[in-house]
């Protein structure tokens, strides 16, 4: 049974977007998503084409949270993870990781990249609790602070042994 304090994970719709937006600008004010990004994602994300995954965290009616996925052929990219910063410690951020990773699976996705701040530690942690393993850097990624991502993949069991993709920036 879920607490009043739990938050609850549900399927990201148009009418989230004016509140995860204010998050947003909260969580990552020079590189925030704008309203059009979402939009744009959330437009691939229903029916039987969709290749997109955007959930919302919901304690009563406030977003405390929300994370997106989008999947090409084999291959999964976490888009996002946010979690407001009065949850953040709590679990809310593997709960919301979890749920990028079942539709990974749901996409039939062999592997799972992502990007994430180089100063962004505690990102780094949870993705690798996760087996998420750090394979590059993208040179300033993040504008318009000009901040390098570290490149993290996680391969599924179908994909091991698998050679990485030509021109993939490896760091052993």
């Amino acid at each position: 049974m879920t607490g009043p304090l739990t938050p609850r994970l549900r399927e990201m719709r148009w009418w989230d977007i004016d509140t995860v937006l204010e998050l947003e600008k909260d969580l990552f004010p020079e590189d925030a998503w704008s309203r059009g990004m979402f939009w744009s994602e959330l437009a691939h994300s229903r029916g039987p084409e969709a290749t997109r995954r955007y959930v919302v965290a919901e304690v009563g009616d406030r977003v405390v949270g929300y994370a997106g996925l989008a999947a090409s052929g084999d291959l999964a990219d976490v888009q996002t993870i946010a979690v407001a910063r009065d949850h953040q410690g709590t679990g809310l951020g593997s709960r919301l990781l979890t749920d990028l990773l079942r539709a990974a699976t749901t996409f039939e996705c062999d592997e799972v990249m992502l990007e994430c701040r180089v100063d962004n530690v505690s990102a780094q942690k949870l993705y690798e609790r996760f087996g998420f393993e750090p394979i590059g850097f993208r040179r300033g990624y993040y504008q318009p602070g000009n901040v390098d991502a570290l490149v993290m993949r996680l391969t599924t069991e179908s994909a091991a042994g698998s050679t990485p993709e030509q021109g993939t920036e490896i760091n052993d």
